[in-house]
């Protein structure tokens, strides 16, 4: 009835006036407007279709809709809506400045959404690699951390590396340790365990923590691909402390997988040729030991494995590289 009524009315058989007609249609888009969730869905699809102005046209629409209620289904809507908001700024438009205004908006609305710890993780990386502020980052790091998202632990890393970037050695140590402390089975320990070292030997009076975190990576996780980084740097802490033999010890050790051994083995060649300028029988063949010459069987008897026997070869091969 409705249906052939209004037929009646547009095609001029009731009469209606002209404001009539008008009225009507008002009456009719209130009664067709779209929820707050519709709005969601058209900025979603014109996001997807690269249209992201119409896209944050709808998610403001969304945001109307919902402005003065509190329910927990509009909240949901306004961390949806603030969320696309500012994703469509950063990652669409390039406008970090807008984006990081919405992000805020979002986490200060809005703060128990699951959205918003998102945010935090994305307002951290814009003001690490867009401002440079680098405690700023921490901070919004750390607040993601307090929700106890699902990637924690390699949230705590990034918090580790943006300490060791902002040259807090200390704090670095301390944030590494919580790390491999509240998350043992984490992927993120062995990296940990490397930065920690690294820490640890910036600071004054820590080079024996710093060895310690090395070898226990190398012990710990042989496997993974930071162990024969970690070998090489305990190597050079053991030169630099003058443990030559040490420290050919830990470079023989790193060298069948490391990704460069051309450099373990260097180190591994000036490491020999110190210890033949320091040992009484070598005085005299120090520089040809230096340049790659013969040196007697009986000098090498007493030194760590050649390279060739690092890397699996036998003595006869060894003693062939050196031309005995």
């Amino acid at each position: 009835m409705r249906e052939l009524h209004l037929h009646g009315l547009l095609s001029g058989g009731g009469g209606m006036s002209l404001r009539g007609l008008l009225c009507l249609g008002v009456l009719c888009l209130i009664g067709c407007s779209r929820s707050a969730e519709d709005h969601l869905v058209a900025a979603r699809d014109a996001t997807f279709e690269h249209r992201p102005q119409t896209a944050l046209r709808e998610y403001r629409l969304a945001l109307d809709a919902v402005e003065k209620q509190s329910s927990p289904a509009a909240l949901a809507v306004r961390a949806a809506a603030l969320r696309g908001a500012a994703d469509t700024y950063y990652l669409e438009l390039r406008d970090v400045p807008k984006a990081l205004g919405v992000y805020r908006e979002l986490v200060a609305e809005v703060p128990e959404a699951p959205e918003s710890v998102e945010a935090h993780v994305l307002l951290a990386d814009i003001l690490h690699h867009h401002y440079h502020d680098l405690r700023g980052a921490i901070a919004e790091l750390t607040a993601a951390l307090a929700r106890k998202p699902p990637r924690a632990d390699d949230l705590a890393y990034e918090v580790c590396k943006l300490y060791f970037e902002l040259q807090d050695y200390q704090q670095c140590t301390i944030e590494s340790e919580k790390l491999m402390h509240s998350y043992p089975n984490s992927a993120r320990v062995p990296d940990a365990l490397f930065l920690s070292g690294q820490a640890y030997a910036m600071q004054e009076g820590m080079r024996a923590q710093a060895e310690g975190a090395f070898q226990a990576l190398a012990d710990r996780y042989p496997n993974s691909e930071l162990a024969p980084h970690a070998l090489f740097e305990l190597g050079k802490l053991r030169a630099e402390d003058g443990d030559s033999p040490g420290a050919i010890k830990a470079w023989v050790a790193a060298l069948p997988h490391h990704p460069d051994p051309k450099i373990v083995q260097a180190a591994i060649a000036r490491a020999r040729a110190r210890i033949a300028q320091t040992t009484p029988s070598g005085m005299g063949q120090a520089a040809a030991f230096a340049k790659g010459e013969l040196v007697p069987h009986r000098l090498r008897e007493n030194q760590a494995k050649t390279s060739v026997e690092a890397a699996g070869g036998t003595a006869a091969e060894a003693a062939k590289e050196h031309g005995d």
